[in-house]
């Protein structure tokens, strides 16, 4: 954790002045930053397993526990990419990117579904307000404008990684070095 982040946490607390022992509170925020790395790795192993069954990725990366049906390959992979990570840099700015990307995506959804309220379908489906989805664009603009230029750089070269590494799965001589369709019927827990 950067110096400014451990100046800042205990200071929110106390200005909050709600009582909370320091011991308590590093407790909660590690619990929190820990659910959090969780829940990162198990949707990144889920990506990395969704994209090898639609051949953006070796189908090797697909392969799943025979009781289970967990994505063992796609998460041992991502937890050896993620390690990797950890040791590149600063890992505060490394989360900085990732978040920066997240927000991205976010603002991509809120667009979509915009866009998606013009189409007239038969069904019954659920409607958000065009407020939720506007709001939502705001608020992710807002944090888009505060992260700073390494932030912005840091994110660049993660995206520009993923577009390579997308134009290398379209590449011709990319099915070439496929591993034999292993057994990933059904979903991935």
């Amino acid at each position: 954790m950067r110096p400014a982040c451990r100046e800042r946490l205990p200071a929110v607390v106390q200005a909050a002045d709600v009582g909370i022992p320091d011991q308590l509170f590093s407790l909660v925020a590690l619990i929190a930053v820990a659910n959090g790395a969780l829940l990162t790795m198990i949707m990144a192993s889920r990506l990395v397993f969704g994209m090898a069954e639609q051949r953006l990725l070796p189908r090797l990366r697909g392969r799943v526990l025979p009781g289970r049906r967990t994505p063992w390959v796609a998460t041992v992979l991502t937890t050896v990419v993620a390690m990797g990570l950890t040791l590149v840099g600063d890992l505060g700015d490394l989360a900085n990117a990732v978040v920066l990307l997240l927000v991205f995506l976010s603002t991509d959804v809120a667009v979509l579904v915009l866009v998606l309220r013009r189409d007239r379908v038969e069904q019954e489906h659920f409607r958000a307000p065009a407020v939720l989805p506007v709001l939502a664009i705001a608020s992710c603009l807002l944090l888009l404008w505060q992260q700073e230029g390494r932030t912005w750089l840091l994110a660049g070269a993660e995206l520009a990684v993923g577009v390579l590494l997308y134009l290398l799965a379209r590449a011709p001589w990319w099915s070439r070095v496929d591993a034999p369709a292993p057994e990933t019927a059904g979903s991935a827990r």
